[in-house]
């Protein structure tokens, strides 16, 4: 599938062993894109800092059982509203993990834990939906063409009236709903109502062909959407749900109607 887009991964420094976890409200973040908060449940959350953890581990078929992840890596844990948060990657300077589905909004705490040692205690805030597409290093939305499942590029990009697959984090709930640490295997629809726009303009709902859970990745949502006929080039590209909306500048790979 497309899995390497989403494990980012970070230089490892030397540390100090004994020293604390250090981070700070301002270093968690998006893991899509390194928005700020807030949150929301069953999407990727990045924590930048020093000292998280004295070695670098990922998911490997070894500890992701039943296509569960773990809750551990590298002797570290994350817990957010004091209960072990499912993690994706660890090193030194960054943690990626997955905000468990469980959790209600509002305002929970969240610690590093790496071999007993605590980090400070952070306050977060979570909502219900919190939408923020994945994009590359020039500011594209990660996509690929529906019909074969290239990525999207300036030498191949969105032609007017194709369906396109692009991805997201933070689109919420889900029916089916993966349980917290699940790596859902199976499509699984949003419950919440997502709203698109393309250069300004709404996109017809209508267009929207699915909006859901990748099957096979955690915490990673893809939307099938029909382009209009009439698309122009280079278009922004943003999501808004409950309130929130995606960040700004985040441009589509669109070849525009001629």
């Amino acid at each position: 599938m497309f899995s390497a887009w989403f494990v980012l991964a970070a230089l490892a420094g030397s540390v100090a062993r004994g020293a604390a976890p250090t981070y700070s409200t301002e270093s968690i973040v998006n893991g899509s894109d390194y928005a700020l908060g807030p949150f929301a449940p069953n999407s990727i959350v990045s924590i930048f800092g020093a000292e998280l953890s004295y070695r670098v581990e990922g998911l490997t078929p070894d500890n992701t059982h039943n296509n569960t992840l773990p809750d551990q890596l590298a002797d570290v844990r994350v817990y957010v509203a004091n209960m072990p948060a499912p993690l994706i990657y660890v090193c030194p300077t960054q943690i990626n993990f997955l905000m468990p589905n469980n959790l209600k909004p509002g305002n929970v705490p969240l610690r590093v834990v790496r071999q007993a040692v605590t980090g400070a205690e952070i306050t977060i805030a979570l909502v219900d939906a919190a939408p923020q597409l994945f994009k590359s290093k020039d500011g594209y939305v990660i996509a690929q063409h529906g019909a074969d499942y290239s990525l999207l590029t300036a030498d191949s990009p969105a032609r007017p009236g194709e369906v396109i697959v692009f991805y997201a984090t933070g689109l919420g709930r889900t029916q089916p709903s993966p349980g917290p640490a699940e790596i859902q295997q199976i499509p699984s629809k949003i419950v919440g109502e997502l709203n698109l726009s393309l250069a300004g303009a709404g996109v017809n709902p209508a267009d929207i062909w699915y909006a859901g859970l990748t099957p096979g990745i955690a915490g990673v949502y893809q939307i099938n959407l029909k382009l209009s006929d009439s698309l122009g080039a280079d278009i922004e590209i943003r999501a808004s749900m409950a309130g929130q909306t995606s960040a700004a500048g985040v441009k589509l790979n669109s070849a525009g109607t001629r």
